[in-house]
């Protein structure tokens, strides 16, 4: 049975989604468990196009093993040299060149004829070859093309050591039947491709990404590229944990396993959701948070009777366990290690302390702790991997029929500097906003707040996910405890230190003290 290769695309294609920027840090941690979830390619980033971004694909290089790393290059020989320095240290590196084949990105952005495109194709392959053997050639905006013309690109990359040609939906547009079609061409006509891996890349602007990505697998398609979530430009791509549990739950149909370590696709989209600041919708395929709720009686009927009449999925099969140990605030350091450990989480000993601090925090305040709850207090201090101009030291709110929601807050600058200030909003939240931006004073706009329970019930940890803009440049914030206001005013000083960290600026430009959360529309959070 032939298996097909998932080649993920999160840490490029799906950094590209509007906001959706990750520090090196969180691309490491996010390659590691790329890793573990074992896939095939990881897509590492685009080298040539920021100092970050070679320096990313370069560490992901060197550490990762037992997985291809790729990164994307133009065509020009100056790209492919600067992405091959880049990944030269992989275990096993892929070199992705990707030129447009359709006649209106010819005409208007690469301003080429379709013979220079032929001539274009085989010298930017055969200059890659002189650094490596596995090289990936991608046709942008190929469902746009004429499919003849793409036969004979595909065909000159392949001769001139294209190792994976690449089929993108690069703007969403093909159906799912109309797709099946163009791969079955293309597998047809491309001369030479019984020596290469067909791959395929679809984008979601129609909502067919994943259809469309499971046409392909249909007609022999052997690589699918997407990415966790289905995070990416505009509307996103193939959903990586949709596309492999359907070839999975289907293998019948498909017959095309992957070799992906499915039980590690919940915690994967926990991660990427965290640090991109995209919060998975509930009603989500495979790993949103109902995909295996059930509230219609006629279904708890049948799951109380036999799980497979309402269930094509085990919750286990994506790493979502009932059943899990539990720790409180008896627990003690060694055992909180030992289940972080057993969790896949690696932590130094300055974060260790820390997440512990939490952890104790947190225990005191609510009876058990499970490994969701471990997982957002690890990563609410993964969030602070990066320069801390500002720590949140104190906020107290007083709000209620009738009074006027104020908030006092105290931080500490990294000059060891304690700063206190207090401010009135038209909501908690929005006075605790007003106050921290009174001490830091950074011209910035919330354009975005999120809040979301982590488990059930009273004492249930929350996590609040934000974003804001400055000059015309979005970061997020995170924060979590049991306390919502805390988060929130976690999440915000978060996001300010990565505005400052990100943009370089100082604090302490005047600024007008704006409702920020009125600003985001939400007035009376």
């Amino acid at each position: 049975m032939r298996h097909v290769r998932i080649f993920d695309t999160t840490l490029r294609d799906g950094e590209q989604a509007a906001g959706g920027a990750l520090t090196i840090d969180e691309k490491l941690e996010i390659g590691r468990q790329l890793a573990r979830l074992r896939v095939d390619v990881i897509e590492a980033g685009f080298p040539f196009t920021s100092p970050g971004d070679f320096r990313a694909v370069d560490l992901l290089a060197r550490e990762l093993r037992g997985v291809e790393i790729a990164a994307l290059s133009g065509f020009r020989r100056e790209q492919i040299d600067a992405t091959w320095q880049a990944l030269k240290h992989a275990e096993r590196p892929l070199l992705h060149i990707v030129i447009s084949t359709s006649d209106i990105h010819l005409r208007h952005q690469l301003r080429e004829r379709r013979e220079a495109v032929i001539d274009i194709t085989r010298e930017a392959v055969g200059h890659a070859r002189q650094y490596t053997d596995h090289i990936e050639f991608s046709a942008m905006d190929a469902t746009r093309s004429d499919l003849d013309f793409v036969s004979d690109v595909f065909g000159a990359a392949i001769q001139a050591g294209a190792s994976v040609v690449n089929f993108p939906d690069t703007v969403g547009y093909a159906q799912p039947p109309e797709f099946a079609r163009m791969v079955r061409h293309i597998a047809q006509r491309t001369p030479g491709i019984e020596n290469a891996v067909l791959s395929v890349h679809c984008h979601d602007d129609l909502g067919q990404a994943v259809a469309n990505s499971l046409a392909a697998v249909a007609e022999g398609a052997a690589q699918v590229e997407c990415t966790v979530n289905g995070v990416g430009e505009r509307a996103g791509n193939a959903a990586l944990e949709e596309i492999v549990m359907a070839l999975r739950t289907r293998s019948d149909y498909y017959q095309a396993p992957t070799r992906v370590q499915t039980a590690e696709l919940a915690r994967s989209s926990r991660m990427v959701a965290n640090y991109m600041g995209m919060v998975v919708p509930p009603n989500k395929a495979v790993i949103g948070a109902n995909a295996f709720a059930h509230s219609s009686g006629l279904h708890q009927d049948g799951m109380l009777k036999e799980r497979t009449t309402f269930e094509i999925m085990a919750p286990s099969d994506i790493g979502v366990d009932d059943s899990s140990i539990v720790l409180g605030k008896t627990s003690g350091r060694h055992a909180f290690r030992d289940k972080l450990e057993r969790l896949g989480y690696a932590l130094a000993d300055a974060e260790f302390r820390n997440a512990f601090r939490a952890f104790k925090e947190i225990a005191d305040r609510k009876k058990t702790i499970t490994d969701r709850d471990l997982e957002a207090i690890v990563q609410n201090e993964q969030h602070r991997a990066f320069h801390q101009t500002f720590e949140l030291l104190h906020v107290q709110v007083s709000t209620g029929t009738g009074a006027m929601p104020t908030a006092t807050v105290r931080l500490r600058s990294d000059d060891g500097a304690e700063h206190f200030d207090a401010a009135i909003g038209t909501g908690p939240v929005d006075a605790i906003y007003k106050a921290i931006n009174r001490l830091v004073r950074v011209r910035n706009r919330l354009i975005e707040f999120s809040v979301t329970s982590v488990t059930e019930g009273v004492d249930a940890i929350g996590e609040v996910t934000i974003r804001i803009e400055s000059d015309a440049k979005v970061f997020s914030g995170h924060g979590a405890d049991t306390d919502i206001l805390v988060a929130s005013a976690q999440a915000y000083v978060n996001a300010l230190n990565r505005l400052l960290a990100g943009l370089g600026k100082d604090w302490g430009t005047p600024v007008e003290a704006h409702a920020v959360v009125e600003a985001a529309g939400v007035p009376g959070v």
